[in-house]
């Protein structure tokens, strides 16, 4: 749990727009005037509530819902810090540990509902919680779709309808938004939105790479580095983004839900063929959904709630 040093009427607003109460409901919520708290609102750092208020600003943060949290937590940026036993806490990284889902039995971790900032604006967005695939979508997985539906193999396949032994563990590609959809209902997914994909790519407080700020094309599998195919999907630790997610830079172009226009999807990622400028997650690429190439593949995602149903039924 974390809690605000000072109480000034930043925060004070903050709380009130991040719990999304008028001023006559917050004033009802803690039991003071709507007079008061336009004082402390119009008074902004400059005022401070007397103990007593900020005692109850305390105790409304505290029984305040995760997400509400979350969202206080963005608006007041560094108010929050760290308490008790939270201390340790603050300095792991955010990503949850991973769970199999029990359709595909692919990992998954979970991302939690918050506000992140989002595009090379950095705009703030909220998303609920959802869960994301943790490598992009293999050969050797996409085999077993194809066994349970006849869906036509990739053409980079062999004649015999089997992938080659040295990429069962690569991204698979060659494979168009409609397929990449079709496995992902399969699976009992979705395809991610562009805005889920770039959260769990970046986190929540806009880092432009998945590792943070620094660029740096060894991280991840460019066209920089000389490397000329796809490679496995857990080769690039050191570019891992705060959530556990691999390969969210470079190796395949990934398809998304979001649709651009009609009849053309969003990509991210950027691919073993694309310079390293074009591999940043907050970057806008799109396709015709039959685009078919040799740079191209995708992941699963899927609401938090879902996923969570499925598991307790087990």
């Amino acid at each position: 749990m974390t809690t605000v040093q000072r109480w000034s009427g930043v925060e004070v607003r903050a709380l009130r727009d991040a719990k999304r109460m008028s001023i006559r409901e917050f004033a009802a919520h803690l039991g003071v005037s709507e007079r008061m708290i336009s004082k402390w609102e119009a008074g902004r750092e400059n005022i401070t509530p007397r103990p007593v208020n900020q005692a109850a600003l305390d105790t409304c943060l505290t029984r305040s819902d995760p997400d509400t949290k979350a969202r206080f937590a963005y608006l007041t940026g560094d108010s929050l810090v760290p308490k008790g036993d939270d201390v340790a806490a603050s300095t792991e990284p955010i990503g949850g540990s991973q769970v199999r889902h029990p359709v595909d039995g692919r990992a998954m971790v979970k991302v939690d509902g918050s506000v992140f900032l989002s595009g090379p604006s950095n705009d703030p967005m909220w998303l609920p919680s959802f869960y994301v695939d943790v490598h992009p979508v293999t050969n050797a997985e996409y085999a077993l779709f194809v066994a349970a539906t006849g869906r036509e193999v990739p053409r980079h396949w062999k004649n015999d309808g089997l992938f080659a032994d040295d990429v069962a563990d690569h991204p698979v590609v060659f494979v168009t938004w409609t397929d990449a959809a079709a496995y992902a209902a399969w699976a009992g997914k979705d395809l991610p939105s562009s805005q889920q994909w770039e959260k769990a790519a970046r986190g929540t407080r806009g880092a432009v790479y998945p590792w943070g700020d620094q660029p740096t094309p060894a991280k991840c599998n460019v066209r920089e580095n000389g490397v000329g195919s796809t490679t496995p999907g857990d080769r690039y630790q050191s570019g891992v983004s705060p959530y556990g997610v691999y390969d969210m830079c470079g190796n395949v172009w990934e398809w998304c839900s979001t649709e651009s226009r009609p009849g053309r999807r969003e990509l991210k990622g950027g691919a073993w063929t694309s310079p390293f400028n074009r591999a940043t997650p907050s970057s806008f690429n799109d396709a015709a959904e039959s685009m078919c190439d040799d740079d191209t593949g995708f992941r699963c995602a899927t609401p938090a709630e879902t996923l969570e149903t499925l598991l307790t039924r087990q």
